[in-house]
């Protein structure tokens, strides 16, 4: 079975190690969350997984082919995509420009089978192919960086922060989309801050924090037990192990919202 695997990964930034000791498996065709709040090293994991940034030490690896240390494009060839945090286009240029721009370095027969591909997900673009990026909603723009992933066919995708900045009823539009990448066969490693976002489409789960993973296990025990979540983070700033699954926290600890409550499913107020 196809799988893309973070052993060990550290990651350091500003001399300061961000992510410690890190280690995931994201299964081909399952959506895996890694969830945590502001700070915790998600976005760090994600650059040195595409090749912005090195893990040391620490190993990812694609079907046993190392991938760390790669250059970006070489990641990206091997079959991994990353949909960074902060939807990143080109604003000058049309949706359409934005999508081929994503194809450069490709076939031209699987650029084009790419584009159709992901046109086919996500319909509404089609009729903004001729809008400058810079006039489309959060939503359409986030439509566009996932296409601009899509494009090369990947085997993994890594999106960073789904629904950040997005009302709930945009976020409700993309999650069929996410599911769809799963059935198809894609790994989708799904990062977010809002938990019932992406235990709602997950397979199995981490929770991030301090730069350590803090839970691993399936997604239902923490759909199911909000107090693995709730525990997790208020390990802020603990040595402590990550709580193996089963393990559940003092019942009515105050800290971050449960899933399923108000305060984890509603993102700030956005654009749609």
């Amino acid at each position: 079975m196809s799988e893309l695997v973070l052993d060990g990964v550290c990651v350091e930034r500003g001399g300061r190690t961000v992510v410690k000791d890190v280690t995931i498996t994201v299964p081909a065709g399952q959506v895996t969350a890694l969830l945590g709040p502001n700070g915790a090293g998600k976005s760090s994991l994600v650059l040195a997984i595409g090749g912005v940034l090195r893990p040391r030490p620490g190993s990812v690896s694609l079907d046993g082919s190392e991938l760390a240390g790669k250059r970006p494009e070489k990641i990206r060839a091997a079959g991994v995509a990353i949909v960074p945090e902060g939807r990143r286009l080109l604003p000058d240029l049309t949706v359409d420009d934005n999508i081929r721009v994503a194809t450069y370095a490709l076939p031209a027969a699987v650029a084009l089978e790419g584009r159709k591909r992901a046109l086919e997900l996500f319909p509404a673009l089609e009729k903004r192919l001729n809008v400058p990026a810079r006039s489309l909603s959060g939503g359409e723009q986030q439509m566009v960086v996932l296409a601009q992933a899509l494009v090369s066919q990947p085997k993994y995708i890594l999106i960073d922060e789904l629904s950040l900045g997005l009302a709930p009823v945009v976020v409700n539009r993309l999650i069929p989309v996410i599911r769809a990448m799963a059935e198809s066969g894609i790994g989708v490693l799904l990062i977010e801050q809002f938990a019932t976002v992406a235990l709602g489409l997950a397979t199995s789960a981490y929770v991030m924090e301090g730069g350590v993973i803090r839970y691993a296990g399936t997604a239902g025990e923490l759909r199911d037990r909000p107090d693995l979540l709730h525990s997790a983070y208020l390990l802020r700033g603990s040595s402590a192990a990550a709580p193996a699954v089963g393990d559940a926290a003092a019942p009515g600890t105050p800290g971050i919202a449960a899933p399923g409550t108000a305060a984890a499913q509603t993102p700030p107020p956005a654009s749609g």
